[in-house]
């Protein structure tokens, strides 16, 4: 069954806040009350209604007011304002501003119905609330971004997904397709940044039989095998300029031309785009198409770290421990309250992944049913030294590689970029990626 809809009831008239509260019970909603726009900011803190329905003239904050605040800090969600001054000025002022609905009091019974029902048509989601049931949260911040969400998943756009490394890209991407009317269809990841140039190709646009050595058969690429569903290309930014030439073309015409074949392919799929990387950066200096950026990111979610829903922590720890209990046997049941608490006040640079990875570490090192604080702690005083990512361990080759063979030539790009085998061009875009200045090592003069 469906769960009721909540609707967050918002007037400084405290009779008038129970009387129509009342009638909005009997209709079947989930209702909680605010005297003041003040308060209701702070309600919406802790929880996201999928209505607000607001007096217009209150003492303080206004109705406008607390509109123009919802809709900076909780985008999307839908605001009908009730007004017992109701003119022609006000609704034409409301409605510009992007009020959902402008109600005159005394509220008639079928007015509020319908308007109610046609705003909750825009916010609840046609189909089962499960679209979201692998996103735990808690967090407004993270709450927002599952409303964009929501009202994205069933148009046929990109979507560019960004945020730190370990904040659930993937995850979120997988929401959108089961929140889409592809969800039926397949789901496909590649991650750009982890194949040769070569080996992308075959598997962004696939391949004939012969067109390489080694290409003993026909290869359908994933624009071609996630036809009707969708397609996630992870860490975007580390497409090869090349290669960002063709899919654009090929997102452009919904054609693809596999590798070395001379017949094009029509293809039906939705690309969703992730990075954990500033690519308005990477289109400044040249290493990332600015045309394909803007066919990419029509829509952009943004991602919060870890570190900036707390509240989500034990949630997540209980979820991830659950995870751990029904794949293997353990006798850990779950975490003392002050091991909660130190999970949730530490710093966490490698985000959920970086949680996750922690509980399992606590699970197999634990002696008691329950984990303890001082476990916890110690666990906490190692995470700086937590085993990298395959990106993040390329990276940090990549480093010390450029900086070896710049100190080997004396900061002689030419002479760098021969040794390391790439030219000029390419060699330059590596140091400007990693932000290494050659002339730092350049031999003084004595």
């Amino acid at each position: 069954m469906k769960r009721k809809a909540r609707i967050l009831l918002v007037d400084d008239d405290a009779s008038l806040l129970k009387l129509l509260g009342l009638r909005l019970r009997s209709e079947g909603f989930e209702v909680a009350t605010a005297t003041s726009g003040a308060e209701a900011l702070e309600w919406l803190e802790q929880e996201r209604p999928d209505l607000v329905l607001s007096d217009l003239k209150m003492d303080g904050m206004d109705g406008l007011a607390l509109f123009d605040r919802i809709q900076r800090q909780h985008v999307g969600l839908p605001v009908v304002i009730m007004t017992a001054h109701g003119s022609i000025t006000d609704a034409v002022s409301a409605t510009r501003a992007g009020v959902f609905g402008f109600l005159t009091k005394p509220i008639d019974k079928e007015a509020l119905r319908r308007t109610i029902n046609e705003a909750l048509a825009v916010s609840l989601p046609a189909f089962d609330d499960g679209w979201q049931h692998d996103v735990l949260t808690r967090s407004p911040a993270m709450t927002g971004v599952l409303e964009q969400a929501r009202r994205i998943a069933p148009l046929d756009i990109s979507v560019l997904i960004t945020g730190p490394a370990g904040a659930g890209k993937e995850l979120m991407a997988r929401t959108l397709h089961q929140a889409s009317p592809r969800r039926d269809h397949p789901f496909m990841v590649l991650n750009c940044g982890a194949l040769t140039e070569p080996l992308l190709e075959s598997e962004l646009f696939g391949h004939v039989k012969g067109a390489f050595e080694g290409a003993v058969s026909d290869h359908a690429g994933a624009l071609v095998t996630a036809a009707g569903g969708t397609l996630l290309l992870d860490e975007v930014d580390e497409l090869p300029p090349r290669l960002q030439g063709r899919l654009l073309g090929a997102l452009e015409q919904q054609e693809v031309r596999p590798r070395g074949g001379n017949l094009s392919i029509q293809t039906d799929v939705r690309v969703l785009s992730a990075t954990s990387r500033d690519m308005v950066a990477a289109m400044e200096q040249g290493r990332f198409r600015e045309d394909l950026f803007y066919r990419l990111n029509v829509v952009n979610l943004a991602l919060p770290a870890l570190k900036e829903r707390p509240e989500d922590i034990p949630l997540l720890a209980r979820h991830f421990l659950e995870q751990i209990r029904q794949r293997q046997s353990t006798p850990v049941t779950g975490f003392a309250p002050d091991a909660l608490a130190l999970l949730a006040s530490a710093h966490w640079p490698g985000n959920v992944r970086q949680l996750r990875n922690l509980v399992e570490q606590a699970v197999a090192m634990a002696s008691a049913p329950v984990i303890g604080a001082q476990l916890v702690e110690g666990l906490l005083s190692g995470s700086d030294e937590q085993f990298p990512s395959f990106n993040e361990a390329r990276a940090e080759f990549e480093r010390m590689y450029l900086n070896k063979v710049l100190r080997m030539t004396d900061g002689n790009v030419t002479q760098a970029a021969a040794l390391a085998g790439r030219n000029r061009t390419d060699f330059y875009k590596l140091l400007s990626r990693h932000g290494i200045e050659a002339g730092t090592f350049k031999r003084k003069e004595e």
